[in-house]
């Protein structure tokens, strides 16, 4: 039975951690070598380039909405040994791959296999925990999970200087053999027989259907979407605006590690925050604040170049640190009414957030070519409507309290 007072493990949160810290060290060890990967596959153009990040992100959004429903039907577990089994053969695709069109299908592969861990890791959460308390734990999660987009850079450049790009695959693949190992020998099945449903051609109407009845799942799983399309856009161009516009491609790596410093102080403060004022109302300042940052940096500079660095990197960090008090608090919020249907649940609300960034992601990232200012405006712009749809549902909804 689901228990949200009962003491949550280290080795738990430290597990899933760990399946969702794979996704991170997929997409982030590989920035510092975008550049190098499309001159060796003969793309020299950075906004294509950039599909090497946006691609991932689209494998993980279909593979949630298969693997997910299937382990409401066969188990937590065996689900997330095929993901990892996957992700395994995608690697030595994008290793071998002979072109950018071969390796952006060894990228969504990689995706797909990625969001057996991923998902599960939250429909484990879910499993296990509920309300404020669950909100808790996927702080705690993802504080452990920052500390990968801290190193990976780094760690990325690392293997690039001294083995070639092809190393960084393979650090991945031992990466997730060894977490898999660990997984394997230490962390029970969290899904109750009771609550296994058959998997049926159905399951996906099913579930839709019985997820749109749920107001505040539905709103914030827009939200979700549209807050993670805005980070995307940093994600896929941070290499690109450090390296190519600031000339800083020795320093990146640490640039990015100091930026991803200021996200993991955020959720770690909220985890300690979330109990005492709700997931809801501390999602609902961050909002107001992701958005007064964002539009502060447009009136300043707007229709003239590229801040000094100092500038960029203090407004970055000023957006990131809001952006720990929602991912958890986000994807919490639109769990929390649907723990009974937790795999399919995180299975379609995952692939709808994802479908959402992957858009706004490849659209803002076009206009990515000599400043930054499209950054703030998606920023804004995503922020904004977030923050109007929130308010929307609150207007329906008692969301925050009196």
């Amino acid at each position: 039975m689901q228990n949200s007072q009962k003491r949550p493990q280290f080795e738990f949160v430290a597990i899933m951690a760990s399946l969702m810290s794979i996704v991170a060290l997929a997409i982030d060890a590989l920035l510092p070598a975008m550049a190098t990967i499309g001159d060796t596959l003969g793309s020299h153009d950075p906004t294509e380039n950039q599909k090497l990040i946006t691609m991932i992100f689209l494998g993980l959004g279909i593979g949630q909405l298969i693997l997910g429903p299937l382990s409401d039907s066969f188990g937590r577990k065996p689900i997330v040994y095929f993901g990892f089994a996957l992700f395994s053969v995608a690697s030595l695709i994008c290793v071998f791959a002979p072109s950018l069109e071969w390796m952006l299908v060894g990228r969504i592969l990689q995706g797909v296999g990625l969001s057996a861990a991923r998902t599960i890791s939250i429909s484990m959460i879910r499993d296990s925990y509920k309300g404020d308390y669950m909100a808790k734990i996927m702080s705690f999660v993802t504080a452990f999970f920052i500390l990968v987009p801290i190193v990976a850079p780094a760690m990325g450049k690392f293997f690039l200087d001294r083995f070639g790009w092809e190393s960084i695959f393979y650090v991945q693949l031992v990466a997730t053999f060894i977490i898999g190992l660990w997984f394997w020998k230490r962390q029970p099945e969290t899904l109750k027989p009771e609550y296994t449903i058959k998997f049926s051609r159905h399951v996906y109407l099913k579930g839709l259907k019985a997820l749109l009845g749920y107001k505040e799942t539905v709103a914030f799983t827009i939200i979700s979407g549209l807050i993670t399309g805005a980070f995307m856009v940093y994600l896929s161009a941070a290499q690109q605006i450090f390296e190519n516009q600031y000339g800083l491609a020795d320093d990146f790596p640490y640039i990015f590690a100091g930026l991803a410093i200021s996200v993991g102080i955020s959720t770690l403060l909220n985890g300690t925050l979330v109990v005492k004022l709700g997931m809801r109302k501390l999602s609902f300042i961050s909002l107001g604040l992701f958005c007064a940052v964002s539009l502060t940096y447009i009136s300043l500079f707007w229709n003239t170049g590229n801040p000094p660095l100092w500038v960029l990197i203090t407004f970055l960090a000023l957006q990131f640190f809001t952006l720990g008090f929602l991912f958890g608090n986000l994807r919490a919020i639109a769990m929390e009414p649907i723990g009974h249907m937790a795999g399919i649940g995180a299975a379609i609300t995952g692939f709808v957030s994802t479908m959402i960034a992957i858009p706004i992601a490849t659209y803002i990232g076009s206009f990515m070519v000599g400043t930054t200012l499209p950054l703030f405006i998606g920023f804004s712009l995503c922020g904004g409507l977030s923050f109007f749809i929130l308010l929307a549902v609150r207007r329906s909804m008692v969301l925050l309290p009196a």
